[in-house]
């Protein structure tokens, strides 16, 4: 009998985890915004009131924003055809929580932040989050 070799079986492994790990720098770097980076584009500051925009489908895009401390905010969770647990949305330092509806836009008012504070989102099973951080 002729032994089988394990070569195309290790080479087909390997290739995979390349893969997976050009393709896992490409999604984290995507997101969210570094220190020293003009103000990310899903923020907005008008009369005062700054407006912060967190798109809900398959996750939460930008899962990393950094917004201006100490202003009134409105976080605006838009949903287009939102049928996964991104849904269900809990912010546990606001004690909100919502269904998100599967279209459209939800409005939340988030009190002033202080300089060094964040504030967490998280679906109903933990898998999706984001992150804001107020400097």
């Amino acid at each position: 009998m002729k032994k089988k070799s394990m070569t195309p079986a290790i080479v087909s492994f390997a290739i995979a985890v390349v893969f997976v790990s050009i393709t896992s720098v490409v999604v984290v770097s995507r997101h969210g915004t570094k220190a020293g980076d003009a103000a990310p584009a899903n923020v907005s500051v008008v009369g005062g009131e700054q407006t912060i925009e967190i798109n809900a489908k398959d996750g939460y895009d930008p899962q990393l924003t950094t917004a201006k401390a100490n202003l009134p905010t409105v976080l605006k969770i838009k949903t287009t055809g939102d049928f996964d647990c991104s849904s269900a949305l809990n912010i546990p330092k606001l004690s909100y929580r919502t269904v998100l509806p599967p279209s459209g836009e939800t409005a939340v008012d988030v009190p002033p932040q202080q300089a060094g504070s964040t504030l967490k989102g998280v679906c109903s099973m933990g898998m999706y989050s984001f992150t804001i951080r107020f400097e």
